[in-house]
C-alpha cells in the first residue's frame, strides 16, 4: 500500500477515530477520513454524508472524491457504487474493525484486502 493515503471509513455520528463503523456506507451518518503518512495517522476529519435519495448510490463517490479519499473501507457495497469508485480512482477495501481506529489499525497491519465479487451487495446492483 502507498505511503501516503486518505482512508475513508463510513461512520456513525459524530465520526472520528473512536466512532463506530457503519455497516452500510451509502446510508452512514458521516465519513471519517484518516490521513496516513509513512505508516502513521496524521489527522482525522469528518465529512457529512448526503441523503441517499439525492442522486442515489453515486453521491458518496462524489463526496469522497471531492474530500480527497484514496481508499474506502467497507463491509459491503453495491455494484454501481463499486464501479463509480473504480472510475474515480478510489480503492475499495474490506476488512475487520468495529471502530474507525480499529479499521485504520487493520489497514496499517495489512489486514485489509481489495473488495471482491463476493463482497458486493445484491440489493444495490
Amino acid at each position: 500500500m502507498s505511503i501516503d493515503q486518505t482512508i475513508a471509513v463510513p461512520s456513525m455520528h459524530p465520526g472520528g477515530l473512536e466512532a463506530v463503523r457503519s455497516g452500510h456506507f451509502g446510508r452512514c451518518d458521516v465519513f471519517t477520513l484518516v490521513e496516513v503518512r509513512q505508516g502513521r495517522v496524521e489527522e482525522a476529519r469528518v465529512v457529512a454524508n448526503a441523503e441517499h435519495s439525492e442522486g442515489g448510490c453515486l453521491v458518496p463517490v462524489r463526496i469522497l472524491q471531492q474530500a480527497g479519499a484514496t481508499s474506502l473501507v467497507v463491509q459491503g457495497i453495491g455494484m454501481r457504487p463499486r464501479i463509480g469508485f473504480a472510475q474515480a480512482g478510489i480503492d475499495v477495501l474490506v476488512g475487520p474493525g468495529e471502530t474507525v481506529a480499529q479499521v485504520v489499525e487493520a489497514y496499517l497491519n495489512n489486514q485489509l484486502r481489495n473488495i471482491s465479487e463476493q463482497d458486493v451487495c445484491g440489493a444495490h446492483g
